[in-house]
């Protein structure tokens, strides 16, 4: 029996270290038959060596997605390798650290810039970068953390992961009419690379053992892995817009 994504070719960005949500992803999509072609910064080499732990080989390619050269060239070298996608995959984010811990209040502009660029921005330059590749309609997944609630030490994140769902559901919007659905998974929180730059987040992982419905292991990126696999399959081919939780429940029940 051949796998949901038999076929399907897959950019994954933000595969750092096998505990992150974009490893397993690109783990998961290669078991279901994609083929798939990983992005890195600012460590390619890094990438490189999480990648060598796959099923599969796969190409690293350095894409900074501030960076307006490195996104110009990414269908031409994406292009070469693998003809054309049918995925792509934003699993980036980031915040400097005045703007996380607490420092809401007084975190500067500059830092809130660097967190909208990086983190919401990026989804759209990123697809628009990846658009020539997907002249027969796609599926772009990005991964979220519930941005209708104000999180403990989580900040300016907060502000910039609500802009990335707004900006989701305005690709939905204009780039439906290409074939191209634009969708995203709220997980839970993981003890990735990204969960550790944040501090007191141990006090923020602490709202799931006490509120989650399922029980949610801080160590299992798997399960939202496979929410981005699926939705990266044509298993949800009229789904758009949409933000699919994987997250044990927590964001269905109050206090």
């Amino acid at each position: 029996m051949s796998g949901i994504l038999e076929g399907k070719r897959v950019l994954i960005t933000g595969v750092l270290t096998e505990a992150s949500i974009a490893f397993h992803t690109a783990k998961l999509a290669q078991e279901q038959g994609a083929e798939v072609i990983l992005t890195a910064f600012p460590r390619p080499t890094l990438t490189e060596r999480v990648a060598k732990k796959l099923p599969k080989p796969a190409k690293v390619i350095e894409l900074d997605v501030t960076n307006d050269e490195h996104l110009g060239r990414l269908a031409d070298v994406v292009g070469e390798d693998l003809g054309g996608l049918d995925g792509v995959v934003h699993s980036i984010g980031f915040a400097p650290q005045d703007a996380l811990g607490g420092n809401f209040l007084n975190t500067p502009f500059e830092s809130v810039a660097t967190a909208m660029h990086v983190s919401a921005f990026s989804l759209k330059s990123l697809t628009m970068a990846c658009l020539p590749l997907m002249q027969n309609g796609g599926s772009v997944v990005g991964l979220t953390f519930d941005a209708q609630y104000a999180w403990p030490q989580y900040d300016w994140m907060g502000p910039a992961k609500a802009a990335l769902e707004a900006t989701s559901r305005y690709m939905a919007r204009d780039l439906g009419k290409q074939n191209i659905r634009c969708n995203l998974v709220s997980a839970g929180p993981l003890g990735s690379m990204a969960a550790k730059s944040i501090p007191g987040f141990a006090e923020l992982a602490s709202v799931w053992d006490d509120r989650a419905p399922l029980e949610w292991d801080l160590k299992d990126p798997e399960p939202a892995g496979r929410g981005v696999v699926a939705l990266l399959s044509d298993w949800f081919p009229k789904t758009t817009g949409e933000i699919v939780h994987v997250d044990g429940g927590l964001h269905a029940v109050g206090a």
